[in-house]
C-alpha cells in the first residue's frame, strides 16, 4: 500500500487558556497567558507559587455522578478533550460509541509523563503522613499513565491499538508522530491521538523545586531576564485520517501532518544539546519532505529556563541554517504554561489553529532581546502571517526529542 496522505480532522483542547478551542484560540490571539496563583496545592512554603491551572473546571459538568472517581485529573482532561475531537470530525455525535465497523481500525495513542502521580501523593501522604492503613480501593488504576488512552477506547468502543507514551517533556509528540505513521501506513484508518498532564499536587511541585528551573514569577522565553519555566496541565487531542477519505466524506479538514522527527542526544539526562535537537528538526523536514526554506513557522520548545532557550535558538539555526534569519518562531508556554507530556499537544493545536487563522501567536512577557536567542521570536503581539508550513518542537530531559511538522489545509 502506498503512504498516505493524513489529515487533521478533529481537535480538542482544555488549558489554563479556556476548556475548549474557541477559548484557547481567544487567548493565544491576544497574547493573554493563563498563567496565575496556584490553587490546587498549598504552595506558600514553595519557592513559587505560580502556575497555569486549568480554571473554573468541574467535573460534574463533564462526567457522571462517581464516573469521576475512576479517573484522576489528568485523565478526565485527556478524555474531554478527546471528546471535542471526536464531536467535531463527524464520526460520532455526542458521546456516541463509534460504528463496530469501524471501531477496530481505530487507534488510540496517547503521551504523558506523569500519568496520575497527584493520586499517588494523596496515597502516600495517607499512609507515610497520617499514618492510614489503607488507600483509596481505585489508587492503582487512577495512577497508571494509560489511564487517560483507556478511557477515551471505552468512551468510543474503540478496539484498535491503544497505548500510551511516556518520554517526559516530548510525550505528546512521540504519540502524534506514531499516530500519523501508523494512518499513512495503513495499519490503522484513524487515530485519536495527544498528551493530558495534571501535575499540581505538593509531591510533585516540590520536586520540581529542587530542580531549581521553575520561574518564582512567570515565563518569559527568549526574553534576557528570563527566570525558568511555569508548570501548566490540560490536555490536547487531534484526530488523524487518511486526507483520501477525510475529502470523500466532507469531513473539515484543520490541516495536515506532514512530517515526524526524532532523535537522541545521547549526552546529558537534563542538558540539552543543540546537535540532538538539530537532529530532530531536519528529520522532521525529510520526512515531510520539505526543505527548510518551506517553514515559516517554528512553535517552539521555548521553556524559558536559561540553558534551553539559547541552546534551542543554535538548533533551528542549525537545522534551518540561513533561513533561520527569516523565519517566525515563538513560544506559547509563556501563555499555557509547560504542559510537560502534554506540552506537545497543546502545541500542536495552537500551530495549527494558527496556520488555520492566518495568526501566529505571540511569546508572550517578552522584555528585552538576549543576543544568545537572536530570532524573531513575535514578542509580546500576535502577527497575522499567511505561513503553508510550520514545525512544532518538544525536547525532553533524556535527550529525546521529537518534532512534528503541519501543512495549512
Amino acid at each position: 500500500m502506498a503512504d498516505r496522505r493524513v489529515a487533521v480532522t478533529g481537535m480538542g483542547i482544555i488549558s489554563a487558556l479556556g476548556l475548549n478551542l474557541e477559548e484557547n484560540w481567544a487567548s493565544l490571539e491576544a497574547g493573554r497567558p493563563g498563567i496565575g496563583p496556584i490553587s490546587l496545592a498549598d504552595v506558600s512554603s514553595l519557592k513559587f507559587q505560580n502556575g497555569a491551572e486549568v480554571r473554573d473546571y468541574k467535573q460534574d459538568d463533564h462526567f457522571q455522578s462517581n464516573q469521576a472517581d475512576f479517573w484522576d485529573r489528568f485523565a478526565q482532561f485527556a478524555l474531554v478533550a478527546a471528546r471535542e475531537a471526536v464531536c467535531r470530525t463527524g464520526l460520532s455525535e455526542g458521546r456516541q460509541k463509534l460504528s463496530p465497523g469501524l471501531s477496530e481500525r481505530v487507534a488510540v495513542i496517547t503521551g504523558s509523563c506523569v500519568g496520575g502521580q497527584s493520586t499517588e501523593d494523596i496515597g502516600f501522604v495517607d499512609v507515610y503522613k497520617k499514618g492510614g492503613n489503607r488507600v483509596h480501593p481505585l489508587t492503582i488504576p487512577k495512577t497508571m499513565a494509560n489511564a487517560g488512552a483507556s478511557c477515551i477506547a471505552m468512551e468510543f468502543g474503540i478496539r484498535g491499538p491503544a497505548y500510551t507514551i511516556s518520554t517526559a517533556c516530548s510525550s505528546a509528540n512521540h504519540a502524534i508522530g506514531q499516530a500519523l505513521w501508523m494512518v499513512r501506513q495503513g495499519m490503522v484508518d484513524v487515530a485519536i491521538t495527544g498528551g493530558s498532564e495534571a501535575p499540581f499536587s505538593f509531591g510533585i511541585l516540590k520536586a520540581w523545586e529542587a530542580m531549581r528551573v521553575v520561574s518564582p514569577e512567570t515565563c518569559r522565553p527568549f526574553s534576557r531576564d528570563r527566570k525558568g519555566m511555569v508548570l501548566g496541565e490540560g490536555a490536547g487531542m487531534l484526530v488523524l485520517e487518511p486526507m483520501e477519505a477525510a475529502r470523500a466524506r466532507g469531513a473539515t479538514i484543520y490541516g495536515e501532518l506532514v512530517g515526524f522527527g526524532m532523535s537522541s542526544d545521547a549526552e546529558h539526562i537534563t542538558k540539552p544539546s543543540a546537535e540532538g535537537a538539530a537532529l530532530a528538526m531536519r528529520n522532521a523536514m525529510r520526512d515531510a519532505g520539505i526543505v527548510p526554506e518551506a517553514v515559516g513557522y517554528v512553535n517552539a520548545h521555548g521553556t524559558g529556563t536559561p540553558v534551553n532557550d539559547p541552546t534551542e535558538t543554535q538548533a533551528i539555526r542549525l537545522a534551518l541554517g540561513a533561513h533561520a534569519n527569516k523565519v517566525a518562531v515563538s513560544s506559547t508556554k509563556s501563555m499555557h504554561g509547560h504542559g510537560l507530556g502534554a506540552a506537545g499537544a497543546l502545541e500542536a493545536v495552537a500551530t495549527l489553529l494558527a496556520l488555520g487563522h492566518n495568526v501566529l501567536p505571540p511569546t508572550a512577557n517578552y522584555n528585552e532581546p538576549d543576543p544568545e536567542c537572536d530570532l524573531d521570536v513575535i514578542p509580546n503581539c500576535a502577527r497575522r502571517a499567511e505561513v503553508e508550513y510550520a514545525l512544532s518542537n518538544s525536547f525532553a530531559f533524556g535527550g529525546l526529542n521529537a518534532v512534528l511538522a503541519f501543512r495549512k489545509a
